[in-house]
């Protein structure tokens, strides 16, 4: 039964300190996708590059500090693509595609448009180039869990203040709506909200105030997958009991084996 964990890290190096790699020992998972590096190669230490019994893929953002994608993984891939063939975002570090057999699992930084509108006009464009892909992806009749940040909040009851943020990034509607199409039209799933419906299941929480004190957060965290093994899931958990991060990792269960 195969373990994928999604994880944005907002910082290796600050998780690390933080616990995150005794954690991450400890789950005894066959995948971990992590984002927000915000390192480049010369900073990873042995403990980041091959963690006990994990070896690591990682695409880095040419920026310092900055964005960046891995994947753990236990066994080797069979094949590792770096980037999705976009210029301008690929030398931001927010794709890396580990192949096992028949399984793709690929960690995915989407950008967040909050800090200014030309960031969001970023995140629009990025948008607009990565639906094509999956839907090339979604071709390749293969089964893919596509684990990450993608820094949107889908429904209302993926956040706490829906009302309030109607107008912010990440609860635009043109962004919700372009989710709705990676869901409706090209045919990937929420794996998180197929087997868990309840409300308050959040993976973020700003800094600012007592956000995560109060559980006032977002749900900006997914397995997006395949139908296939989408319908395998069996188990989906946010780990909340220590802090490596803003972020929570999320943790899903599949039945199936991690190589078919």
């Amino acid at each position: 039964m195969p373990k994928i964990i999604s994880a944005n890290l907002n910082g290796i190096r600050s998780a690390a300190k933080k616990g995150f790699f005794t954690w991450m020992a400890a789950q005894s998972a066959d995948f971990i996708c992590i984002q927000e590096l915000k390192a480049q190669a010369g900073d990873m230490t042995s403990e980041f590059l091959t963690p006990g019994a994990y070896q690591g893929h990682f695409h880095f953002a040419e920026k310092k500090g900055y964005s960046g994608t891995g994947i753990y993984s236990k066994i080797a891939p069979d094949q590792v693509l770096i980037g999705f063939g976009s210029p301008e975002f690929d030398a931001e570090g927010r794709y890396v595609r580990c192949d096992f057999g028949n399984l793709t699992i690929i960690s995915l930084y989407c950008p967040s448009g909050s800090s200014s509108p030309e960031r969001q006009e970023a995140k629009f464009r990025f948008m607009n180039l990565f639906l094509p892909h999956l839907l090339q992806l979604k071709a390749e009749c293969r089964e893919i869990v596509i684990c990450g940040d993608w820094n949107i909040a889908h429904q209302e009851i993926d956040l706490k203040n829906w009302k309030g943020n109607k107008n912010n990034s990440g609860f635009l509607p043109e962004e919700r709506a372009w989710l709705t199409r990676v869901f409706d039209e090209v045919g990937f799933v929420d794996v998180h909200r197929g087997i868990d419906k309840r409300p308050d299941q959040y993976t973020w929480w700003s800094n600012r105030g007592q956000a995560w004190a109060k559980n006032v957060g977002w749900r900006i965290d997914y397995h997006v997958a395949t139908p296939g093994i989408a319908a395998q899931a069996s188990a989906v958990s946010i780990y909340k009991n220590e802090r490596f991060s803003d972020h929570a990792p999320l943790i899903i269960d599949y039945l199936v084996h991690a190589t078919t």
